[in-house]
């Protein structure tokens, strides 16, 4: 589970740090990763909605299914205070990766966004979704077997908002080279270290 990309499924994702350079406001040495007798401490972000409910399921399934993971949880929701976020990041950090429910969003106050401000702080550059199919499992299409990178951090994601004047708002689409490289980059790693044949680059210019 540690090796894990960030990924997200249905309705929560599971968030695993990259190791990346590190920006200035993080610490110069990575946290070491909990763990201890064999098990593995995993931080549990329940957050706000249906997100409890589906980590009550996640705890089942792990327990029923024998996982050596034992759940840290901690409660940050759109009304969370900045120290209670700082002391999700710590968790995070110091465990390596984490299971996150959704979390809303406080629209109209500008950098409220929880899920944003998460990914970041943690620099969760590259969210990657693999979509299969099963043989057993019905469904509209099948032998699917795709992986999708998507960023996850510039664009819309940078959070770069503002009204000028009252009822007009300016978001400002941020786009690097630099970034646009480490996940292009990204990309082709994951393609040639999970023996895919080929990798196709997809944009939105038409509709954002």
């Amino acid at each position: 589970m540690l090796n894990l990309s960030p990924r997200e499924w249905v309705s929560f994702s599971i968030w695993v740090p990259v190791v990346l350079p590190r920006r200035s406001f993080t610490a110069s040495k990575p946290f070491p990763v909990a763990q201890y007798g064999g098990r593995f401490t995993v931080t549990m972000l329940p957050g706000d909605g249906i997100g409890p409910e589906m980590m009550s399921y996640v705890e089942n399934i792990f327990r029923y299914a024998g996982v050596p993971v034992d759940f840290e949880e901690v409660e940050i929701t759109k009304n969370s205070s900045e120290e209670e976020f700082a002391n999700a990041l710590t968790c995070i950090k110091r465990n390596g990766v984490a299971l996150k429910g959704s979390i809303e969003s406080k629209y109209g106050e500008s950098g409220s966004s929880r899920n944003a401000a998460l990914r970041n702080e943690l620099d969760l550059f590259a969210n990657v979704l693999h979509c299969k199919s099963y043989p057993a499992v019905r469904s509209v299409y099948q032998d699917v077997d795709i992986v999708i990178i998507r960023q996850n951090t510039e664009g819309e994601y940078s959070m770069l908002e503002h009204e000028n004047v009252k009822g007009v708002i300016e978001s400002l689409k941020i786009i690097t080279r630099t970034a646009s490289e480490r996940l292009a980059r990204y990309a082709f790693e994951y393609a040639v270290g999970h023996s895919r044949k080929k990798v196709t680059a997809v944009h939105k210019a038409n509709i954002m």
